[in-house]
Parts: structure tokens; C-alpha cells; sequence
């Protein structure tokens, strides 16, 4: 199933206190495009609809002036004494006019993801999160973690204080990943700031629990620190922004959970209906081993001359080449055989000189027979 079937269990001091086996659901395909095409759906069902006025640029009383002013016929702003007066109103192209196609709050703004896709995309992104070098590349701070994927006993379920859950993660060498995050906290460029967006910030460790007794309160405030039940695990915070190997801890009962949440390759889903572990096709992923292994080398013929194709058509000439001659026309290989014995015949008969022509001999009358059949009534 893999090569290390089991994971310690670590102590809220950080000390290994058990061992707990590797649920199968860290073994299934890691599927990159496909984590990134659910995630780019489902992140669109959270969008707030919005919509610009649907008066904006139309509230003035303008009327064409019509032809014969040599103007354009665009809607005009009556009255006069102001600068305003006369000037064109509505049309995308005036000052002061409405937008092209102005947005509707009826927009489809929603995106219905199958779930089969939703739940490979989830099981591909947890299985990510077991792969050191892919937390490393997302950018968090887990050089000093003593294993991946990291398992703490459940009496961090009980936790309260945020005091505690701060020196739980000090003593699993997960505090410089919430460093990383208090420190990248800056202010947001644009129109966000007034609308509830005002700081940008990293994100740090995805605390993952199976039954909430205060872990909750414990760890909310804790900058770029997330926590969220196995059985709501979300796509969306394994893999922040389509981005796998997001940095997990997870409890040692809900680590247990995932072979009843997702099933193995023996046995389905015991809390999914109906639902098995995606297989990859490919057992071993690496083709260049493959193609290079004695098994594969051994049916192949032997390497032949490299030929390199022309990138292009070759024009040529039938009247100059006589293979693509013989395939336009195959009589021509006879024409032209036929022609060279006729020209080297009457080269030998004139290199012979002139003959003499032979004497035919009287032609005979037709006998008496002959001449009763032919005229026989």
C-alpha cells in the first residue's frame, strides 16, 4: 500500500506516543488539473451577485435634436444656461452615460460540480498533503516537522485556552508556519479595503478534528490557522487557491475516520454511499523506467538508422523522375520499354545498311472452286 504503512502518533509535548496505521486514501493518484478545474467552480459558488444601478446614466431628460444640424443624433440635454445643455446623455460612449450591457444581479453565478469530481478532486488533495515536497513548494515553514502528514493525539481535542494551542504548535515545530503568516499580513490594494476586505495574509496549518470538546475556541484565533471536522473536509481549504500540499495536522481519531469516510481499495465507502477510491490506470507512473525496463526491451526490434521527416511536402517533377512517374502512370514502365527496344531495333537494322527488298512471287487467280462458293446463290 505504501512504503511506510504506519504514522507515529504525537503527544501535545511533541514526543511520539503511538502509532496509528496510513489510511489508503493517501496512496490515490494525485490529479493536479483536476484539483484545479473543481476547485476554479466551486470557489464561484461564493460570489456575492453585484450589479451597477439600473438608472445609473439615464436619469436627465434628453431628446435627439434629429436631423438638420448637422449633428449627431444622440439623445441631447435640453434647457440652457449651463454647459450641460446640449450635451449628448445615455450611450456608453457620452460622459455621464450608462455602461455597455449593464451588469444584472441574475448573472449565473453559481457552478454545479458533479460529485464524483468534487470527491476525487478531495481525495487527491488529501493525499497531496502527504508529500513533503509538496507543502514545502506551497510555501510553508515545515523544515523543522518531524513527519508528514502529522498526527497529534485527541487531547488536543479538549483544549480551550488559545495559549495552550499556541504552545501545542510550538512544540510541534509548526510555529514558524504561523509566523510565516502573522508576518505577510499587508494591507489591500484597491476598493477591497471598504468592503470588508482590508488585509491580505498567508495561510498557515489546516487543523483537521473528528469531535469538537473546545479545539474549536482554541486555535481560532491563531493567525492563518484553520480548523474544520474530517467529515466536512472542503476542497477549498485543502487547497487554497488550486494549490496542492496544503500543511494539515490532524487528530489521531479523525486520521483513524478516513478509511470509513473514503474506503479502501478493498472496501467502499462505509459513510459514502456507494463510493470507492479512484485507481490510477498506470501502475507505475514512471514511463521512462517502463520503456527502459529488460521486459519492454526484450519485444522491441533493435534501433534502426534515425530518419528524420520532412517537415514539409516535396514538389517533384514526374517528367524528370521516373518513380513518380511509374506511381502516377505504371503503363508508362511499359511505353518506355517498348520504346527503347523500338529505337535499338532501328538503330541495329541501320547500322546493317540497306537491304534488298524481297520478290513476292505472281499472285495466283482464285481457283474454279473458290469462285462457285463465293458466288453460290
Amino acid at each position: 500500500m505504501a512504503s511506510r504503512p504506519v504514522v507515529n502518533v504525537r503527544s501535545p509535548a511533541g514526543a511520539s506516543s503511538g502509532t496509528v496505521p496510513l489510511p489508503a486514501v493517501f496512496t490515490v493518484p494525485i490529479r493536479n488539473d483536476v484539483i484545479a478545474a473543481i476547485h476554479k467552480n466551486l470557489a464561484k459558488n461564493n460570489r456575492q451577485p453585484y450589479a451597477v444601478s439600473s438608472k445609473a446614466g439615464e436619469q436627465t431628460s434628453a431628446e435627439s435634436w434629429g436631423t438638420g444640424r448637422a449633428v449627431a443624433r444622440i439623445p441631447r440635454v435640453g434647457g440652457g444656461g449651463t454647459h450641460r445643455s446640449g450635451q449628448a446623455a445615455f450611450g456608453n460612449m457620452c460622459r455621464g452615460g450608462r455602461m455597455f450591457a449593464p451588469t444584472k444581479i441574475w448573472r449565473k453565478w453559481h457552478v454545479k460540480t458533479n460529485l464524483k469530481q468534487r470527491r476525487y478532486a478531495t481525495v487527491s488533495a488529501i493525499a497531496a498533503t502527504a508529500v513533503p515536497s509538496l507543502v514545502l513548494a506551497r510555501g510553508h515553514r515545515i523544515e523543522k516537522v518531524q513527519e508528514i502528514p502529522l498526527v497529534v493525539s485527541d487531547e488536543i481535542e479538549s483544549l480551550q485556552k488559545t495559549r495552550d494551542a499556541a504552545n501545542v504548535l510550538k512544540a510541534l515545530a509548526a510555529q514558524p508556519d504561523v509566523l510565516k503568516v502573522s508576518s505577510s499580513r499587508t494591507m489591500r490594494a484597491g476598493k477591497g479595503k471598504m468592503r470588508g476586505r482590508r488585509y491580505r495574509q498567508r495561510r498557515g496549518p489546516l487543523i483537521i478534528y473528528n469531535e469538537d470538546k473546545g479545539i474549536t475556541r482554541a486555535f481560532r484565533n491563531l493567525p492563518g490557522v484553520e480548523i474544520i471536522s474530517v467529515h466536512r473536509l472542503n476542497l477549498l481549504q485543502l487547497a487554497p487557491g488550486g494549490h496542492i500540499g496544503r500543511f494539515c495536522i490532524w487528530t489521531a481519531s479523525a486520521f483513524a475516520q478516513l478509511d470509513d469516510l473514503y474506503g479502501t481499495y478493498d472496501k467502499p465507502s462505509a459513510l459514502k454511499s456507494g463510493y470507492s477510491l479512484p485507481i490510477s490506470k498506470v501502475g507505475n507512473a514512471d514511463i521512462t523506467r517502463v520503456i527502459n525496463s529488460d521486459e519492454v526491451r526484450a519485444v522491441l526490434k533493435p534501433a534502426g538508422p534515425t530518419r528524420i521527416r520532412r517537415p514539409f511536402t516535396q514538389k517533384k517533377n514526374p517528367l524528370k523522375n521516373r518513380a513518380v512517374l511509374f506511381r502516377l502512370n505504371p503503363y508508362a514502365r511499359v511505353a518506355i520499354r517498348n520504346e527503347t527496344l523500338k529505337q535499338a531495333k532501328n538503330l541495329k537494322a541501320a547500322a546493317a545498311g540497306p537491304q534488298p527488298k524481297k520478290h513476292t512471287d505472281k499472285m495466283t487467280p482464285a481457283g474454279e472452286k473458290f469462285l462457285t462458293t463465293l458466288l453460290a446463290p
